[in-house]
């Protein structure tokens, strides 16, 4: 074997006394050692929180304001301690947590994907493909897997981590950096995906209305960043592959199973095979439903008022029932038939294990949901939003170098608000227009921000969704804390954030088109072009 080359997963030489670290890895253990030091992420949110009810009170007692570009509503930063809003977060508190939208996600894919987990059938089927899958492809599979999996809206999250770790185990690799891969993967499908799903129409659709602000009659492509994403995906498997080979892997060292853990490269006994082959006919038959209900004659999972892609937007959004009913009639069609599940009793217990394995991720989403509406009734995230694209545009860069700051802008948003969607529909009013005047398209605008989107968060312990992945490591390595999966995550959010800033610089430099009929360039309706 060629010096420098190991294969991947394979263990490490240990440490002599006279062997030295790299410095990426003594760095990211100092990040862990540090990240460690942190309370648990609820407790952080909830330090947040004080912090944010102090910066709206002072920022509301100076005057801070912005112009809404949409209406042109002057928007004023609001104390969080004025009665009005005091009454809001009491009596709004329950509907607050209910309508924490990654909170009905979680808990509907976990109540069917739960009960298939209990009754073995994940692990069956994880050990059945892998037994077939080259050890090498096991990684750039399970980044693939993330990012198609933005198709399935947030369940990639929820379906897509523990199996990678446990992918990961069944050759004899760290668990832990099988979830971190998948993470980076699934996170990165914001912006690198081979297909365009309903995250195009989600944003593209946003777009829209801002767009208009300038020429009332743009309409959205919503295959408009189709190549772009496309070719993202490209770009963003090598580089997770090469981060998972020779970042997180050597540094996370060789793993040894627990005593207390099956073996995940069991073989198959007869019993097991003939459940888990009838297991797949029952999947298979929830495939064809679904099918059926977006192909049918009159079938209810198409929008037929709308043209073009978006017609499908019911399809796409119907995915995370899918998964659960997918997920139920595996898993009850497999602990059927192994024996493990003999009445309905069973079902019942099954699935109340299940959730009761998500109360830590409740009591989490309950600081999180309260953080994201309290920051909305503050006016501070659309404020910062806006006077950041206001600074960018004084800047007078060229085009490249202006959309790469926006890829950086929207990184740095990422940790001021986390959701996607609500941080385009609070920048894109400035942003689009804006640029449309500089003469660059609402895609190219809308495909830099996707880029700057798809790699801090995976990084940021207030991303939704942080809690639950920290969970999935720490069946791993228990105690595994918030430091360690930051510093897991942080080689891949560099890498994939320098590749995505050198594909949005070239894009726009060669004036490569985005997708169908979707280029880099505007002009501006003569009208208004000054």
């Amino acid at each position: 074997m060629r010096r420098g080359l190991r294969p991947l997963g394979s263990p490490l030489k240990p440490e002599g006394p006279l062997t030295r670290k790299p410095f990426i890895h003594r760095a990211l253990d100092a990040i862990e050692r540090l990240g460690d030091r942190l309370p648990d992420p609820v407790f952080i949110f909830a330090w947040i929180i004080g912090g944010l009810v102090l910066a709206s009170v002072i920022c509301a007692w100076v005057g801070v304001s912005a112009i809404n570009p949409v209406d042109g509503e002057l928007l004023r930063a609001q104390s969080l301690l004025t009665p009005a809003n005091i009454q809001t977060l009491l009596v709004e508190m329950p509907r607050t947590l209910t309508g924490f939208a990654p909170l009905g996600y979680v808990l509907l894919i976990m109540l069917g994907a739960g009960i298939a987990e209990r009754v073995g059938l994940l692990s069956a089927a994880i050990r059945a493909m892998m037994s077939r899958t080259p050890r090498l492809l096991v990684t750039p599979v399970v980044i693939f897997l993330g990012l198609i999996a933005n198709h399935a809206a947030d369940s990639g999250f929820v379906i897509l981590l523990p199996l990678a770790g446990a992918a990961f185990a069944a050759v004899g690799r760290h668990p832990i950096a099988g979830v971190a891969a998948a993470f980076a993967g699934v996170v990165g499908s914001f912006a690198g995906n081979p297909l365009p799903g309903q995250f195009d129409a989600l944003i593209l659709g946003l777009s829209e209305p801002a767009a208009r602000l300038i020429d009332p009659t743009w309409t959205a492509n919503l295959v408009g960043n189709w190549y772009f994403t496309a070719a993202g995906a490209l770009v963003f498997i090598p580089v997770a592959w090469w981060v998972t080979a020779h970042v997180v892997e050597p540094r996370l060292g060789p793993w040894t199973p627990p005593e207390n853990l099956p073996p995940q490269d069991t073989p198959l006994s007869p019993l097991e095979r003939h459940a888990l082959i009838w297991s797949g006919v029952a999947v298979l038959g929830v495939i064809l439903l679904w099918a059926a209900l977006a192909l049918a004659p009159g079938a209810p999972l198409v929008d037929r008022s709308v043209e073009g892609p978006a017609r499908w937007t019911p399809f796409f959004r119907s995915l995370v029932a899918g998964f659960f009913v997918l997920f139920l009639a595996g898993g009850l069609t497999y602990g059927r038939l192994t024996g493990q599940i003999r009445t309905d009793r069973d079902v019942v217990r099954l699935a109340s294990e299940s959730m009761a394995s998500m109360a830590p991720y409740i009591v989490l989403a309950f600081a999180a949901a309260h953080f994201i509406a309290m920051f909305t009734w503050s006016n501070l995230g659309v404020i910062i939003a806006i006077h950041g694209a206001e600074t960018i545009r004084a800047t007078g860069l060229p085009i490249p170098v202006l959309l790469m700051a926006i890829v950086l802008l929207t990184a740095a948003l990422d940790m001021l608000i986390g959701s996607a969607s609500a941080k385009w529909a609070a920048i894109a009013p400035v942003l689009v227009p804006m640029l449309m005047l500089l003469g660059i398209s609402p895609e190219m605008t809308t495909a830099a921000y996707r880029m700057g989107d798809s790699s801090v968060n995976m990084a940021s312990p207030l991303m939704p969704y942080f809690a639950l992945v920290l969970g999935f490591c720490q069946r791993w390595r228990p105690g595994f804390g918030v430091g360690g999966l930051i510093s897991a995550m942080l080689p891949y959010s560099a890498a994939m954030m320098s590749a995505g800033l050198i594909l949005v610089g070239l894009w726009s430099a060669l004036e490569l088109p985005l997708g169908p009929q979707a280029g880099v360039h505007y002009s501006p309706p003569s009208a208004i072009s000054r």
